[in-house]
Protein backbone atom coordinates (compact mmCIF):
# COMPACT_ATOMS: atom_id res chain seq x y z
CA UNK A 1 0.00 0.00 0.00
CA UNK A 2 1.04 3.29 -0.89
CA UNK A 3 1.46 6.37 1.18
CA UNK A 4 -0.99 8.66 -0.58
CA UNK A 5 -2.97 5.51 0.33
CA UNK A 6 -2.91 4.44 3.96
CA UNK A 7 -3.18 8.59 4.21
CA UNK A 8 -6.26 8.52 2.49
CA UNK A 9 -7.46 5.44 5.14
CA UNK A 10 -6.84 7.21 7.81
CA UNK A 11 -9.03 10.04 6.49
CA UNK A 12 -11.76 8.27 5.93
CA UNK A 13 -11.91 6.99 9.50
CA UNK A 14 -11.64 10.57 11.02
CA UNK A 15 -13.89 11.85 8.63
CA UNK A 16 -16.36 8.80 8.20
CA UNK A 17 -16.42 9.00 3.99
CA UNK A 18 -14.23 7.77 1.68
CA UNK A 19 -11.59 9.24 0.28
CA UNK A 20 -10.78 10.00 -3.16
CA UNK A 21 -7.52 8.03 -4.57
CA UNK A 22 -8.24 9.04 -8.23
CA UNK A 23 -9.38 12.13 -10.57
CA UNK A 24 -10.44 9.89 -13.45
CA UNK A 25 -11.36 6.40 -14.00
CA UNK A 26 -8.77 3.74 -14.92
CA UNK A 27 -10.95 1.54 -16.34
CA UNK A 28 -13.19 0.88 -19.32
CA UNK A 29 -16.87 0.75 -18.29
CA UNK A 30 -18.67 -0.55 -21.43
CA UNK A 31 -22.01 1.21 -22.01
CA UNK A 32 -23.93 -2.07 -21.96
CA UNK A 33 -21.98 -3.82 -19.55
CA UNK A 34 -23.48 -8.13 -18.25
CA UNK A 35 -23.63 -7.97 -14.97
CA UNK A 36 -23.17 -11.88 -13.23
CA UNK A 37 -24.04 -12.49 -9.87
CA UNK A 38 -23.95 -15.77 -8.83
CA UNK A 39 -24.36 -17.55 -5.87
CA UNK A 40 -23.72 -21.07 -4.68
CA UNK A 41 -23.64 -23.86 -2.04
CA UNK A 42 -22.08 -24.11 1.09
CA UNK A 43 -21.72 -27.74 1.12
CA UNK A 44 -19.85 -27.85 -1.93
CA UNK A 45 -17.13 -25.67 -3.64
CA UNK A 46 -18.38 -24.10 -6.86
CA UNK A 47 -21.78 -26.13 -6.41
CA UNK A 48 -24.15 -23.54 -8.63
CA UNK A 49 -27.46 -22.92 -6.52
CA UNK A 50 -28.33 -19.55 -8.36
CA UNK A 51 -28.00 -16.03 -10.33
CA UNK A 52 -28.92 -13.19 -11.93
CA UNK A 53 -27.82 -12.64 -15.18
CA UNK A 54 -28.06 -9.23 -17.78
CA UNK A 55 -27.62 -6.07 -19.12
CA UNK A 56 -30.37 -4.40 -18.23
CA UNK A 57 -30.64 -3.47 -14.60
CA UNK A 58 -34.32 -3.56 -14.66
CA UNK A 59 -34.75 -7.25 -15.86
CA UNK A 60 -32.47 -9.11 -14.71
CA UNK A 61 -32.78 -12.96 -16.00
CA UNK A 62 -32.51 -15.04 -12.93
CA UNK A 63 -31.25 -18.84 -12.59
CA UNK A 64 -32.18 -21.51 -9.82
CA UNK A 65 -30.86 -25.01 -9.41
CA UNK A 66 -33.78 -26.22 -6.75
CA UNK A 67 -32.17 -29.00 -6.32
CA UNK A 68 -27.70 -28.77 -5.82
CA UNK A 69 -27.16 -32.79 -5.36
CA UNK A 70 -28.70 -33.24 -8.94
CA UNK A 71 -26.95 -33.23 -11.87
CA UNK A 72 -29.51 -32.72 -14.39
CA UNK A 73 -30.52 -29.71 -12.52
CA UNK A 74 -27.13 -28.22 -12.71
CA UNK A 75 -26.87 -29.21 -16.70
CA UNK A 76 -29.56 -27.15 -16.96
CA UNK A 77 -28.60 -24.59 -14.89
CA UNK A 78 -25.40 -24.18 -16.85
CA UNK A 79 -27.27 -24.74 -20.24
CA UNK A 80 -29.60 -21.68 -19.24
CA UNK A 81 -26.69 -19.82 -18.06
CA UNK A 82 -25.20 -20.47 -21.61
CA UNK A 83 -27.96 -19.52 -23.25
CA UNK A 84 -27.92 -15.70 -21.57
CA UNK A 85 -24.42 -15.31 -21.95
CA UNK A 86 -23.21 -16.76 -25.27
CA UNK A 87 -25.44 -14.36 -27.70
CA UNK A 88 -24.04 -11.69 -25.62
CA UNK A 89 -20.41 -12.96 -26.11
CA UNK A 90 -21.13 -13.41 -29.98
CA UNK A 91 -23.27 -9.87 -30.33
CA UNK A 92 -19.61 -8.40 -30.60
CA UNK A 93 -18.12 -10.72 -32.83
CA UNK A 94 -18.71 -9.76 -36.21
CA UNK A 95 -18.87 -5.63 -36.03
CA UNK A 96 -14.93 -5.60 -37.06
CA UNK A 97 -12.54 -3.05 -38.48
CA UNK A 98 -9.24 -3.41 -40.35
CA UNK A 99 -6.07 -3.12 -38.47
CA UNK A 100 -2.11 -4.18 -38.78
CA UNK A 101 -0.63 -6.78 -36.92
CA UNK A 102 3.06 -7.11 -36.57
CA UNK A 103 3.96 -10.96 -37.97
CA UNK A 104 7.53 -12.78 -38.89
CA UNK A 105 7.43 -13.68 -41.77
CA UNK A 106 8.20 -17.80 -42.05
CA UNK A 107 10.34 -17.16 -45.57
CA UNK A 108 12.34 -14.23 -44.40
CA UNK A 109 12.08 -14.59 -40.49
CA UNK A 110 11.69 -11.05 -40.41
CA UNK A 111 8.38 -8.69 -38.98
CA UNK A 112 6.22 -7.79 -41.26
CA UNK A 113 2.81 -6.07 -40.65
CA UNK A 114 -0.52 -8.08 -41.73
CA UNK A 115 -3.63 -6.58 -42.12
CA UNK A 116 -6.44 -8.34 -39.82
CA UNK A 117 -9.98 -8.12 -38.31
CA UNK A 118 -9.95 -6.35 -34.87
CA UNK A 119 -13.60 -6.03 -33.03
CA UNK A 120 -14.89 -2.65 -32.99
CA UNK A 121 -15.72 -3.29 -29.46
CA UNK A 122 -15.76 -6.42 -26.52
CA UNK A 123 -17.63 -7.50 -24.18
CA UNK A 124 -17.62 -6.75 -20.83
CA UNK A 125 -18.84 -9.07 -17.90
CA UNK A 126 -19.14 -7.59 -13.88
CA UNK A 127 -18.94 -9.22 -10.97
CA UNK A 128 -19.88 -8.32 -7.50
CA UNK A 129 -16.75 -9.28 -6.17
CA UNK A 130 -13.08 -11.03 -6.41
CA UNK A 131 -14.82 -14.11 -5.56
CA UNK A 132 -17.20 -13.59 -7.99
CA UNK A 133 -13.93 -13.69 -10.59
CA UNK A 134 -12.77 -16.48 -8.86
CA UNK A 135 -16.05 -18.25 -9.38
CA UNK A 136 -16.13 -17.90 -13.25
CA UNK A 137 -12.44 -19.32 -13.59
CA UNK A 138 -14.17 -22.28 -11.71
CA UNK A 139 -17.29 -22.47 -13.90
CA UNK A 140 -14.50 -22.58 -17.40
CA UNK A 141 -12.52 -25.21 -15.80
CA UNK A 142 -15.28 -27.37 -14.67
CA UNK A 143 -17.51 -27.46 -18.24
CA UNK A 144 -14.93 -26.40 -21.39
CA UNK A 145 -13.93 -29.98 -21.40
CA UNK A 146 -17.41 -31.61 -20.98
CA UNK A 147 -18.46 -33.65 -23.67
CA UNK A 148 -21.83 -33.66 -25.21
CA UNK A 149 -23.93 -36.37 -27.16
CA UNK A 150 -22.69 -35.25 -30.60
CA UNK A 151 -19.48 -35.06 -29.36
CA UNK A 152 -19.25 -38.72 -27.76
CA UNK A 153 -22.49 -40.59 -28.02
CA UNK A 154 -21.21 -43.17 -25.49
CA UNK A 155 -20.57 -40.37 -22.55
CA UNK A 156 -22.01 -40.57 -19.31
CA UNK A 157 -23.87 -37.95 -18.59
CA UNK A 158 -23.61 -35.92 -21.70
CA UNK A 159 -23.85 -32.16 -21.08
CA UNK A 160 -25.90 -30.27 -22.76
CA UNK A 161 -24.98 -28.25 -25.99
CA UNK A 162 -22.89 -24.82 -26.06
CA UNK A 163 -21.51 -25.81 -22.05
CA UNK A 164 -17.95 -26.99 -23.27
CA UNK A 165 -18.06 -23.38 -25.43
CA UNK A 166 -19.51 -21.69 -22.03
CA UNK A 167 -16.67 -22.73 -20.18
CA UNK A 168 -13.86 -21.73 -23.10
CA UNK A 169 -15.13 -18.19 -23.11
CA UNK A 170 -14.73 -18.14 -19.37
CA UNK A 171 -11.90 -19.53 -18.95
CA UNK A 172 -10.53 -16.56 -21.62
CA UNK A 173 -11.87 -14.11 -19.02
CA UNK A 174 -10.87 -15.40 -15.93
CA UNK A 175 -7.22 -15.74 -17.37
CA UNK A 176 -7.30 -12.12 -19.14
CA UNK A 177 -8.76 -11.05 -15.52
CA UNK A 178 -5.14 -12.01 -14.33
CA UNK A 179 -3.80 -9.56 -16.67
CA UNK A 180 -3.14 -5.72 -14.76
CA UNK A 181 -4.97 -3.35 -16.27
CA UNK A 182 -7.82 -6.14 -17.88
CA UNK A 183 -11.26 -4.99 -17.87
CA UNK A 184 -12.92 -7.74 -20.07
CA UNK A 185 -14.03 -9.16 -16.19
CA UNK A 186 -13.90 -7.07 -13.78
CA UNK A 187 -15.61 -6.95 -9.58
CA UNK A 188 -17.05 -3.94 -8.82
CA UNK A 189 -15.58 -3.93 -5.08
CA UNK A 190 -11.84 -3.70 -6.78
CA UNK A 191 -13.00 -1.25 -9.36
CA UNK A 192 -14.79 1.15 -6.54
CA UNK A 193 -11.84 0.19 -4.11
CA UNK A 194 -9.32 1.42 -6.63
CA UNK A 195 -10.69 4.55 -6.60
CA UNK A 196 -11.49 4.95 -3.36
CA UNK A 197 -9.89 4.72 0.48
CA UNK A 198 -12.31 3.65 3.33
CA UNK A 199 -11.92 3.42 7.00
CA UNK A 200 -11.58 -0.82 6.79
CA UNK A 201 -9.45 -3.24 6.06
CA UNK A 202 -9.38 -4.81 1.67
CA UNK A 203 -10.83 -8.00 3.13
CA UNK A 204 -13.80 -6.03 4.45
CA UNK A 205 -13.76 -4.21 0.80
CA UNK A 206 -14.99 -7.09 -0.34
CA UNK A 207 -18.14 -7.03 0.97
CA UNK A 208 -20.20 -4.55 -1.48
CA UNK A 209 -22.55 -3.21 0.78
CA UNK A 210 -20.17 -2.19 3.02
CA UNK A 211 -17.60 -0.88 0.64
CA UNK A 212 -20.58 1.33 -1.25
CA UNK A 213 -21.77 2.28 2.41
CA UNK A 214 -18.67 4.23 3.36
CA UNK A 215 -18.57 5.85 -0.53
CA UNK A 216 -22.18 6.72 -0.10
CA UNK A 217 -23.89 6.26 2.95
CA UNK A 218 -27.31 7.19 1.74
CA UNK A 219 -27.15 3.88 -0.32
CA UNK A 220 -27.15 2.12 3.21
CA UNK A 221 -30.02 4.07 4.50
CA UNK A 222 -28.16 6.53 6.59
CA UNK A 223 -27.26 9.80 4.72
CA UNK A 224 -26.52 11.73 7.87
CA UNK A 225 -24.29 8.68 9.67
CA UNK A 226 -21.22 7.64 9.00
CA UNK A 227 -19.17 4.98 7.06
CA UNK A 228 -18.13 3.30 9.87
CA UNK A 229 -21.90 3.21 10.75
CA UNK A 230 -23.60 2.51 7.62
CA UNK A 231 -20.56 -0.60 6.26
CA UNK A 232 -21.61 -2.07 10.06
CA UNK A 233 -24.93 -1.48 9.27
CA UNK A 234 -24.93 -2.85 5.67
CA UNK A 235 -22.86 -6.24 7.46
CA UNK A 236 -24.82 -6.75 10.47
CA UNK A 237 -28.33 -5.62 10.39
CA UNK A 238 -31.09 -8.35 10.03
CA UNK A 239 -34.71 -8.67 9.54
CA UNK A 240 -37.85 -9.82 12.05
CA UNK A 241 -36.85 -13.15 10.78
CA UNK A 242 -32.89 -13.14 11.83
CA UNK A 243 -32.25 -12.69 7.68
CA UNK A 244 -29.43 -9.89 6.37
CA UNK A 245 -30.99 -7.29 5.12
CA UNK A 246 -28.27 -6.78 2.60
CA UNK A 247 -26.87 -10.31 1.70
CA UNK A 248 -23.37 -10.54 0.90
CA UNK A 249 -24.24 -13.04 -2.66
CA UNK A 250 -20.31 -13.63 -1.92
CA UNK A 251 -21.31 -16.35 -3.95
CA UNK A 252 -21.95 -18.15 -0.58
CA UNK A 253 -24.56 -17.83 1.20
CA UNK A 254 -25.29 -16.40 5.33
CA UNK A 255 -25.42 -19.81 7.32
CA UNK A 256 -29.02 -18.07 8.82
CA UNK A 257 -30.33 -18.42 5.28
CA UNK A 258 -29.37 -21.27 4.70
CA UNK A 259 -30.49 -23.14 7.76
CA UNK A 260 -33.35 -21.29 8.40
CA UNK A 261 -35.17 -20.62 4.94
CA UNK A 262 -33.07 -22.73 2.13
CA UNK A 263 -33.09 -26.10 3.55
CA UNK A 264 -36.73 -26.51 4.40
CA UNK A 265 -37.91 -25.30 1.05
CA UNK A 266 -35.99 -27.29 -0.50
CA UNK A 267 -37.03 -30.25 1.62
CA UNK A 268 -40.26 -29.91 0.38
CA UNK A 269 -39.52 -29.28 -2.61
CA UNK A 270 -37.59 -33.09 -2.36
CA UNK A 271 -40.93 -34.28 -0.73
CA UNK A 272 -43.35 -32.56 -3.63
CA UNK A 273 -40.84 -34.82 -6.34
CA UNK A 274 -41.32 -37.84 -4.51
CA UNK A 275 -45.04 -37.40 -3.87
CA UNK A 276 -44.85 -36.86 -8.00
CA UNK A 277 -43.46 -40.12 -8.78
CA UNK A 278 -45.40 -42.51 -6.66
CA UNK A 279 -48.83 -40.54 -8.08
CA UNK A 280 -50.85 -43.62 -8.80
CA UNK A 281 -53.43 -41.56 -11.06
CA UNK A 282 -53.55 -38.39 -13.46
CA UNK A 283 -56.00 -36.56 -10.95
CA UNK A 284 -52.88 -37.24 -7.91
CA UNK A 285 -50.18 -36.73 -10.80
CA UNK A 286 -51.82 -33.22 -11.48
CA UNK A 287 -52.50 -32.19 -7.40
CA UNK A 288 -48.45 -33.18 -7.14
CA UNK A 289 -47.47 -31.28 -10.00
CA UNK A 290 -48.99 -28.18 -8.94
CA UNK A 291 -47.03 -28.58 -5.44
CA UNK A 292 -44.02 -29.31 -6.95
CA UNK A 293 -44.38 -26.07 -9.00
CA UNK A 294 -45.24 -23.95 -5.88
CA UNK A 295 -42.02 -25.86 -4.15
CA UNK A 296 -39.96 -24.42 -6.87
CA UNK A 297 -41.39 -21.56 -7.62
CA UNK A 298 -40.70 -20.54 -3.76
CA UNK A 299 -37.22 -21.37 -4.17
CA UNK A 300 -36.53 -19.16 -6.73
CA UNK A 301 -38.12 -15.92 -4.90
CA UNK A 302 -35.85 -16.87 -2.14
CA UNK A 303 -32.99 -17.19 -4.13
CA UNK A 304 -33.80 -13.54 -5.96
CA UNK A 305 -34.21 -12.12 -2.41
CA UNK A 306 -30.41 -12.70 -1.77
CA UNK A 307 -29.10 -11.86 -5.36
CA UNK A 308 -31.28 -8.64 -5.82
CA UNK A 309 -29.58 -6.59 -3.13
CA UNK A 310 -26.30 -7.42 -4.72
CA UNK A 311 -27.59 -6.79 -8.39
CA UNK A 312 -28.45 -2.93 -7.57
CA UNK A 313 -25.27 -2.36 -5.21
CA UNK A 314 -23.34 -2.87 -8.60
CA UNK A 315 -25.90 -0.88 -10.53
CA UNK A 316 -25.32 1.51 -8.07
CA UNK A 317 -21.41 1.02 -8.12
CA UNK A 318 -21.23 1.49 -11.96
CA UNK A 319 -23.35 4.70 -11.93
CA UNK A 320 -20.57 6.22 -9.21
CA UNK A 321 -17.70 4.99 -11.37
CA UNK A 322 -19.06 6.61 -14.46
CA UNK A 323 -19.43 10.02 -12.95
CA UNK A 324 -15.56 9.69 -13.57
CA UNK A 325 -13.97 11.17 -16.77
CA UNK A 326 -12.05 7.83 -18.22
CA UNK A 327 -8.42 8.25 -18.39
CA UNK A 328 -6.75 8.98 -21.27
CA UNK A 329 -4.79 5.88 -21.50
CA UNK A 330 -7.75 3.37 -20.65
CA UNK A 331 -8.57 3.70 -24.28
CA UNK A 332 -5.17 1.82 -24.71
CA UNK A 333 -5.62 -1.26 -22.58
CA UNK A 334 -8.78 -1.46 -23.27
CA UNK A 335 -7.94 -2.26 -27.39
CA UNK A 336 -5.77 -4.56 -25.75
CA UNK A 337 -8.28 -6.23 -24.24
CA UNK A 338 -10.46 -5.97 -27.82
CA UNK A 339 -7.01 -7.85 -29.30
CA UNK A 340 -7.70 -10.64 -26.60
CA UNK A 341 -11.26 -11.21 -27.56
CA UNK A 342 -10.83 -11.09 -31.38
CA UNK A 343 -7.78 -14.00 -31.26
CA UNK A 344 -9.70 -15.72 -28.80
CA UNK A 345 -12.87 -15.79 -31.34
CA UNK A 346 -10.21 -16.38 -34.23
CA UNK A 347 -9.35 -19.76 -32.29
CA UNK A 348 -13.01 -20.94 -31.55
CA UNK A 349 -14.28 -20.27 -35.36
CA UNK A 350 -11.18 -22.32 -36.41
CA UNK A 351 -12.11 -25.52 -34.48
CA UNK A 352 -8.88 -25.46 -31.91
CA UNK A 353 -9.04 -27.56 -28.72
CA UNK A 354 -9.89 -25.65 -25.43
CA UNK A 355 -7.53 -24.08 -23.42
CA UNK A 356 -5.18 -26.97 -21.30
CA UNK A 357 -5.96 -27.92 -18.07
CA UNK A 358 -2.04 -26.71 -17.09
CA UNK A 359 0.21 -24.62 -18.92
CA UNK A 360 3.29 -26.10 -20.25
CA UNK A 361 6.45 -23.71 -18.70
CA UNK A 362 7.51 -22.15 -22.10
CA UNK A 363 3.84 -20.67 -22.04
CA UNK A 364 3.78 -20.25 -18.10
CA UNK A 365 7.16 -18.42 -18.39
CA UNK A 366 5.60 -16.35 -21.60
CA UNK A 367 2.41 -15.22 -19.37
CA UNK A 368 3.92 -14.66 -16.30
CA UNK A 369 6.00 -11.97 -18.44
CA UNK A 370 3.51 -10.53 -20.00
CA UNK A 371 2.00 -10.10 -16.35
CA UNK A 372 5.03 -8.33 -14.97
CA UNK A 373 5.10 -6.25 -18.14
CA UNK A 374 1.08 -5.07 -17.94
CA UNK A 375 1.65 -4.12 -14.00
CA UNK A 376 4.59 -2.40 -14.75
CA UNK A 377 2.91 -0.67 -17.64
CA UNK A 378 -0.15 0.20 -15.40
CA UNK A 379 1.39 1.99 -13.27
CA UNK A 380 3.35 4.22 -15.06
CA UNK A 381 0.42 5.26 -17.15
CA UNK A 382 -2.11 5.45 -14.05
CA UNK A 383 0.20 7.75 -12.58
CA UNK A 384 0.98 9.72 -16.03
CA UNK A 385 -2.93 10.34 -16.36
CA UNK A 386 -3.89 11.00 -12.70
CA UNK A 387 -2.02 13.68 -10.96
CA UNK A 388 -3.81 12.45 -7.49
CA UNK A 389 -1.87 9.09 -8.43
CA UNK A 390 1.20 11.02 -9.66
CA UNK A 391 1.66 12.14 -5.90
CA UNK A 392 1.91 8.92 -4.50
CA UNK A 393 4.97 8.57 -6.83
CA UNK A 394 6.05 11.83 -5.69
CA UNK A 395 6.02 10.53 -2.26
CA UNK A 396 7.56 7.54 -3.01
CA UNK A 397 10.48 9.50 -4.50
CA UNK A 398 9.78 8.03 -7.75
CA UNK A 399 8.95 11.61 -9.69
CA UNK A 400 8.91 14.98 -8.90
CA UNK A 401 8.21 18.67 -10.19
CA UNK A 402 9.71 21.35 -10.88
CA UNK A 403 10.23 24.77 -12.43
CA UNK A 404 12.92 25.33 -14.93
CA UNK A 405 15.82 27.88 -13.97
CA UNK A 406 17.87 28.25 -16.34
CA UNK A 407 18.85 26.23 -20.00
CA UNK A 408 22.46 26.16 -21.14
CA UNK A 409 22.78 25.18 -24.52
CA UNK A 410 25.72 22.25 -24.74
CA UNK A 411 26.66 19.89 -27.26
CA UNK A 412 27.63 16.17 -27.64
CA UNK A 413 31.04 14.74 -28.09
CA UNK A 414 31.96 12.98 -31.70
CA UNK A 415 31.80 12.88 -35.47
CA UNK A 416 28.39 14.44 -35.39
CA UNK A 417 27.60 16.53 -32.45
CA UNK A 418 23.99 16.09 -31.09
CA UNK A 419 22.14 18.64 -28.85
CA UNK A 420 22.42 18.05 -25.45
CA UNK A 421 21.23 20.89 -23.39
CA UNK A 422 21.83 21.03 -19.42
CA UNK A 423 18.34 22.24 -17.48
CA UNK A 424 18.91 23.43 -14.49
CA UNK A 425 15.66 23.21 -12.06
CA UNK A 426 14.01 23.35 -8.51
CA UNK A 427 12.06 21.48 -7.11
CA UNK A 428 10.74 20.78 -3.37
CA UNK A 429 10.47 17.28 -3.84
CA UNK A 430 12.89 14.66 -2.52
CA UNK A 431 13.48 11.88 -5.97
CA UNK A 432 16.04 9.63 -5.60
CA UNK A 433 18.49 10.75 -7.57
CA UNK A 434 21.98 8.87 -8.44
CA UNK A 435 24.63 9.32 -10.90
CA UNK A 436 23.41 9.52 -14.07
CA UNK A 437 19.84 8.64 -13.15
CA UNK A 438 17.46 8.10 -15.68
CA UNK A 439 14.65 10.69 -15.71
CA UNK A 440 11.61 10.96 -18.09
CA UNK A 441 8.87 13.60 -19.15
CA UNK A 442 5.81 13.57 -21.49
CA UNK A 443 6.38 15.28 -24.12
CA UNK A 444 3.37 15.13 -27.30
CA UNK A 445 2.86 11.80 -25.57
CA UNK A 446 5.73 10.84 -25.34
CA UNK A 447 8.85 10.18 -23.64
CA UNK A 448 11.37 12.18 -23.20
CA UNK A 449 14.43 11.21 -21.44
CA UNK A 450 16.69 13.29 -19.07
CA UNK A 451 20.11 12.33 -17.13
CA UNK A 452 21.00 13.33 -13.72
CA UNK A 453 23.88 15.12 -13.64
CA UNK A 454 24.60 16.73 -10.31
CA UNK A 455 22.84 18.35 -7.40
CA UNK A 456 24.13 21.99 -6.43
CA UNK A 457 23.74 21.89 -2.89
CA UNK A 458 24.69 25.70 -2.38
CA UNK A 459 21.38 27.05 -4.40
CA UNK A 460 19.29 23.63 -3.89
CA UNK A 461 18.87 22.89 -7.72
CA UNK A 462 19.11 20.30 -9.54
CA UNK A 463 20.58 19.93 -13.21
CA UNK A 464 19.21 17.61 -15.82
CA UNK A 465 21.08 16.80 -19.11
CA UNK A 466 18.21 16.00 -22.46
CA UNK A 467 19.21 13.73 -24.24
CA UNK A 468 16.63 12.49 -26.84
CA UNK A 469 13.05 13.84 -29.04
CA UNK A 470 14.69 17.13 -29.64
CA UNK A 471 14.83 16.56 -33.71
CA UNK A 472 17.86 15.17 -35.58
CA UNK A 473 19.20 19.16 -36.61
CA UNK A 474 22.17 20.54 -34.47
CA UNK A 475 19.21 22.79 -33.41
CA UNK A 476 16.88 21.55 -31.28
CA UNK A 477 13.28 21.05 -32.44
CA UNK A 478 10.90 23.99 -31.32
CA UNK A 479 8.86 22.76 -27.89
CA UNK A 480 11.54 20.11 -27.80
CA UNK A 481 13.64 21.56 -24.60
CA UNK A 482 11.91 22.63 -21.83
CA UNK A 483 12.10 26.70 -21.05
CA UNK A 484 12.98 28.94 -18.45
CA UNK A 485 9.93 29.48 -15.70
CA UNK A 486 7.85 26.00 -17.06
CA UNK A 487 6.59 23.56 -14.45
CA UNK A 488 7.61 19.65 -15.66
CA UNK A 489 7.18 16.54 -14.25
CA UNK A 490 9.57 14.07 -14.24
CA UNK A 491 9.18 10.39 -13.46
CA UNK A 492 12.00 8.35 -12.89
CA UNK A 493 10.04 5.66 -13.98
CA UNK A 494 9.70 4.30 -17.50
CA UNK A 495 6.40 5.61 -19.30
CA UNK A 496 6.61 2.48 -21.94
CA UNK A 497 7.21 -0.53 -20.85
CA UNK A 498 9.83 -2.89 -22.56
CA UNK A 499 9.11 -6.18 -22.83
CA UNK A 500 11.48 -9.32 -20.89
CA UNK A 501 14.04 -11.43 -22.79
CA UNK A 502 12.70 -13.45 -25.58
CA UNK A 503 12.62 -16.99 -24.73
CA UNK A 504 13.92 -19.73 -27.07
CA UNK A 505 11.74 -21.14 -29.86
CA UNK A 506 10.41 -24.85 -29.63
CA UNK A 507 13.24 -26.40 -31.39
CA UNK A 508 15.90 -24.68 -28.79
CA UNK A 509 14.16 -25.28 -25.50
CA UNK A 510 14.08 -28.67 -24.03
CA UNK A 511 11.62 -30.72 -23.78
CA UNK A 512 11.39 -30.93 -19.95
CA UNK A 513 10.28 -27.14 -20.82
CA UNK A 514 7.66 -27.94 -23.11
CA UNK A 515 9.96 -27.91 -26.33
CA UNK A 516 10.47 -30.79 -28.53
CA UNK A 517 10.99 -34.40 -27.54
CA UNK A 518 15.11 -34.96 -28.60
CA UNK A 519 15.37 -37.95 -30.89
CA UNK A 520 16.87 -40.81 -29.12
CA UNK A 521 19.00 -42.64 -32.45
CA UNK A 522 17.15 -45.65 -32.31
CA UNK A 523 19.67 -48.81 -32.20
CA UNK A 524 19.54 -51.41 -35.11
CA UNK A 525 17.97 -55.15 -34.33
CA UNK A 526 21.01 -57.76 -35.03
Amino acid sequence: MSLISTLARLDAVRTGRAQALATVRHRHLSDRPMVFVPLTTAGEAGAPLGALVGTDRDAPRLLAVTQPRDRDLRFAFLAELAEAVLPYIDGYADDVEPAERGETDPATGKRVKVEVELCRDAPQLIVPSRAGIEYVRLLGRSTRFRRTAEQDPDTPHPAPPHIPLLGRWLTHYGERARVPGSSLLLAATDLLGRHWATGQSSLEDQHLGALLAWIDPSSAGRPDGSGAEAALRAEQERDGQGQLVCPPAGPATDPAFDNTLLAPAIDRYDRARKALAAAEDGLAADARLGELAAAERHIRELLAGQMLPTWKAVWRGLDLLRELPEGTRAADRWTRDRWSYTGHRDRVRAGEPPQPRRDDAVTAAQKLASRETAQAQLEAQEALDDPLVMAGRRLAGEAFTSEVLDVVMTMSEGRRPSPRPLVTVRTDDAPHLGGRTKVYRSLDGRPQTAEFVRYEEEEGVLVLRVTDKMGRGKEPAPGSVPEKGEHVCWTLFEHDQRGGPQLPDPEATPWTHGGRRARVPSTPTP
